[in-house]
């Protein structure tokens, strides 16, 4: 393992339990942490070229399992939060848990973890956004420049708060990603936040002539940008289009082709032909 504050904190771990801290380790070396009646841990989606099926990062996902409640997302969970004290503590131990089950794993050198932020923690915390988790980071020695956080969609009338947030996170070494509801919105967002990355939602179509602008807006300010929610066949072929038209290689991430999973192959390329039978998601899940 390429960290020692890590290897050093998981050594401590093993052979505790859920009855003597907070995170413990399970039989199989995974980071599990306690929320209440909740045990919860990891599960990775890989980032994808499209064409290649290469992955270039992953996203994050906190999964309850405990009891009935196995397999629970954590906007369930955040919803349920009785304060917004609770869910900052929620929301920062699950960032933790991924940090750890992320780069605990051999197989995930060389690729970004993206770590969502709720949106009850924007206007929960006064300021200074990512100063716990960077000193988290700092003490395990894991590299903080991997890690892209993904800042909510916000109504319009609250811009200022997400630009204020992207600003503290900023100036607490992180690289930010926003989420968009479509071409036209990411294409409002990259000029307002400047983030390092960009999630578009695809399922209100992609406009050619409005994607290849984005992709080179994007392009000249070296930010990425992730088409998600691809879903049925026709808005794969879209993106084909759009790939062909702009000359550059696209970015995608769906439950179509991969399921969140605590396990990150090392050998993680794939064909992204649309399958004949998409997996069961939650939209929860998705957003």
């Amino acid at each position: 393992m390429a960290f020692p504050g890590l290897e050093n904190y998981l050594e401590r771990l093993y052979g505790t339990t859920q009855a003597d801290t907070r995170v413990w380790i399970d039989a199989e070396g995974r980071a599990q942490g306690r929320y209440f009646n909740s045990t919860l841990t990891s599960a990775f989606q890989p980032i994808r070229a499209l064409g290649t099926g290469l992955v270039v990062g992953y996203e994050g996902f906190a999964r309850s399992n405990s009891g009935k409640d196995q397999g629970l997302c954590l906007w369930k969970l955040l919803d349920h939060a009785a304060n917004d004290d609770e869910s900052v503590e929620l929301d920062r131990l699950c960032r933790v848990l991924h940090a750890i089950n992320f780069f605990r794993q051999p197989a995930a050198l060389g690729s970004d973890l993206y770590l969502s932020v709720h949106a009850r923690l924007l206007a929960a915390v006064d300021g200074n956004h990512g100063t716990a988790f960077s000193r988290v980071l700092r003490v395990l020695d894991l590299p903080q420049q991997r890690i892209v956080l993904q800042l909510p969609v916000i109504p319009e009338h609250q811009a200022w708060l997400l630009n204020y947030v992207a600003d503290n996170y900023r100036r607490n070494g992180f690289r930010i990603a926003v989420k968009a509801s479509g071409v036209t919105e990411a294409l409002s967002l990259i000029n307002r936040v400047h983030p390092e990355a960009i999630k578009v939602d695809t399922r209100q179509g992609i406009p050619d002539e409005l994607a290849c602008r984005l992709l080179e807006k994007c392009a000249e300010q070296k930010i990425r940008v992730i088409f998600k929610r691809i879903e049925h066949a026709e808005r794969l072929q879209q993106l084909e289009r759009v790939a062909k038209a702009s000359g550059q290689s696209l970015l995608v991430q769906d439950f179509v082709w991969d399921l969140p999973a605590a396990a990150i192959a090392r050998d993680a390329s794939q064909s992204l032909s649309m399958p004949s039978h998409q997996p069961f998601f939650t939209h929860a899940d998705a957003a």
